[in-house]
């Protein structure tokens, strides 16, 4: 009976869920406005001739928001967080990329503080993209030493101001039409916090994580690391009130929904791109098409009430890294498997670390807070 009960409220949800695909309201116009954002971001980066268009395009999906206010707050955030992150790597990169211990240490000294103030500040969104354009330019001077640091740099400020601009853009013009009829819901606004000695140990798990990324690439050279880095960073991002003196359940139930999601949104992208290989002329809009789909579930499962709602977002990164190619002409399979990996590496790493402090406190003593995530 109470079997019976559980799959009838997951099938009313369900329908319910599909439902809202075809409903007009703020939620399938938000879903509308990551579409247009996602493929003008598209457009501006090959304007701009970056270097991951696929960066850029996350960038747009990330920044959107229900009114141009808060759109354009948060694209300004990310731009001031990754130019920092940016200048920061410029004038540190070229002093420890050689050594594997330096840039370990350089990585993990940055990283947990940058997530630190993510996680603390009010104006978090920037303080993560200094950690993680921080980063990001690293690894990549790792995996490419031929390369200099100020072409990374540069193409990862284009990367983020194409996402960013697209999205403003697309928020503005929705913003004085759509959203007259449909506004989107109020956010609250969020505070600013003091030190938090939960926390430090928190961010300094994440400072553990990040340093085995450079031993990791020397060893065996695994590409796109820097996608580990992002995992690592973004998993460990939860509220506060879920940290305690353990974060391993919280932080556990993001990396089952990350993995889910990303699972998910590459078998849809890799049916896509099989399509797309069976014809060279319609692989271009079999993958634009692939997208916009990919982007529309994934945002409206990501604007559900449902504890899977963060798996939406990684369904859509899965989508984006695999579908948007830097050249439409040479889509290939490759580039995304790599990143995907990058992404499983970040996870593999950052278990042991969740775990071994998990086990530090019951040892102290100390039983691990596990509140339910809240904001």
């Amino acid at each position: 009976m109470l079997k019976e009960m559980v799959n009838s409220q997951w099938r009313q949800r369900f329908v319910a869920e599909v439902k809202g695909l075809f409903t007009p309201g703020p939620r399938i116009v938000d879903e509308f406005e990551c579409i247009a954002s996602v493929l003008l971001a598209i457009v501006f980066g090959h304007l701009a001739d970056v270097q991951n268009i696929s960066w850029a395009a996350f960038s747009g999906y990330m920044v959107m928001r229900g009114h141009i206010s808060e759109s354009l707050l948060r694209g300004v955030l990310r731009i001031i967080g990754t130019i920092a992150g940016a200048l920061l790597a410029l004038a540190v990169v070229p002093l420890v990329w050689t050594s594997p211990a330096a840039s370990s240490a350089a990585l993990a000294l940055i990283g947990g503080a940058t997530l630190y103030g993510a996680l603390m500040s009010k104006r978090s969104y920037a303080w993560l993209f200094v950690g993680l354009t921080f980063a990001m330019i690293l690894l990549d001077k790792l995996e490419h030493p031929d390369l200099v640091v100020e072409a990374f740099v540069s193409t990862r400020i284009g990367e983020t101001g194409a996402g960013t601009l697209a999205c403003v853009l697309i928020s503005m013009v929705s913003t004085f039409t759509l959203r007259r009829r449909w506004p989107g819901p109020p956010r609250p606004p969020v505070p600013s916090f003091g030190w938090n000695p939960e926390v430090a140990r928190h961010a300094g798990q994440v400072a553990i994580a990040l340093a085995m990324l450079p031993f990791l690439r020397a060893a065996f050279q695994i590409p796109e690391l820097t996608q580990g880095a992002v995992t690592i960073m973004a998993l460990m991002l939860i509220p506060l009130s879920s940290i305690g003196k353990s974060g391993l359940v919280p932080v556990s139930r993001r990396i089952v929904l990350r993995v889910g999601g990303c699972v998910c949104g590459a078998a849809l992208a890799a049916a896509f791109l099989f399509l797309a290989h069976i014809s060279a002329q319609a692989a271009a809009p079999v993958l634009i098409v692939g997208t916009m789909l990919g982007v529309m579930l994934g945002r409206h499962i990501e604007n559900g009430k449902s504890f899977i709602a963060y798996g939406g977002t990684q369904f859509t990164l899965a989508i984006l890294v695999t579908l948007v190619p830097d050249s439409y002409v040479h889509a290939e399979l490759a580039p995304g498997v790599a990143r995907l990996t990058g992404i499983l590496v970040g996870i593999l790493l950052l278990v042991p670390v969740l775990a071994g402090w998990h086990l530090v406190v019951e040892m102290m003593g100390e039983r691990p807070s596990d509140p339910s995530p809240r904001g």
